[in-house]
């Protein structure tokens, strides 16, 4: 299957999990996960139409995406991978969406790289909802008081949640967890399911799913 047939295909899944959530057509958004794919493998994907698409690394997005971006201005980029403090100013630079705040540090050094650079990058804030501890993100009990410390005392403006629920456990859960501490913070944004569970992910209200091995193939 070609990579055409492949977005096609996802496409139409979010279209059909649309429809049976009893949702509006075009309510859920498609992040094409390009990580570890070269330029020339992301091309046709831009030459289908998609403009959204979501990388782990900074510093492996500064090897492709300028020249990409500068080709097709209308891109969106999300940084969808853990950020360190010392590539905050990389990454408000490159990204228009990080979707990975978790923490008070990362918080304070994008908020002062967007003043320092006069740019809005829009953010999301990673909910650890399997509470495990391998993985990035804020714990759902302390969620609420961290999107206030980023609106009231950083001025940052956040956009919405993500997670990434533990790969052996139903995600069902998780996303419900999600959407209820979305509701419960006043965010109207939740970034969550992958290529695996992203079906799931649109009957629990996700409004962008973050979507690779089911575009791109196998890494």
């Amino acid at each position: 299957m070609e990579l055409q047939e492949r977005l096609d295909d996802v496409r139409s899944r979010i279209a059909a999990g649309e429809r049976l959530a009893g949702r509006p057509a075009g309510s859920v958004r498609l992040v094409a996960v390009s990580k570890t794919f070269e330029a020339e493998a992301i091309r046709p994907a831009i030459d289908a139409g998609q403009r959204i698409f979501g990388e782990n690394r900074v510093q492996e997005s500064q090897g492709k995406w300028p020249d990409l971006k500068a080709e097709q201005p209308d891109i969106e980029l999300h940084l969808i991978g853990p950020l360190q403090s010392n590539k905050a100013a990389d990454a408000v630079a490159l990204f228009d969406v990080i979707e990975t705040v978790d923490r008070e540090k990362i918080a304070r050094a994008l908020a002062e790289e967007m003043k320092r650079q006069g740019r809005t990058t829009r953010l999301y804030i990673q909910v650890n909802t399997g509470l495990e501890p391998q993985k990035a993100g804020i714990a759902p009990d302390d969620t609420p008081a961290f999107v206030a410390l980023c609106r009231d005392e950083l001025g940052l403006s956040i956009e919405g949640l993500m997670c990434i629920p533990p790969a052996e456990e139903n995600p069902g859960p998780h996303f419900a967890l999600l959407a209820k501490l979305a509701l419960k913070c006043g965010l109207e944004k939740l970034s969550m399911g992958m290529s695996g569970d992203y079906e799931t992910a649109i009957a629990f209200g996700a409004t962008s799913v973050r979507v690779g091995s089911a575009i791109f193939g196998a890494r």
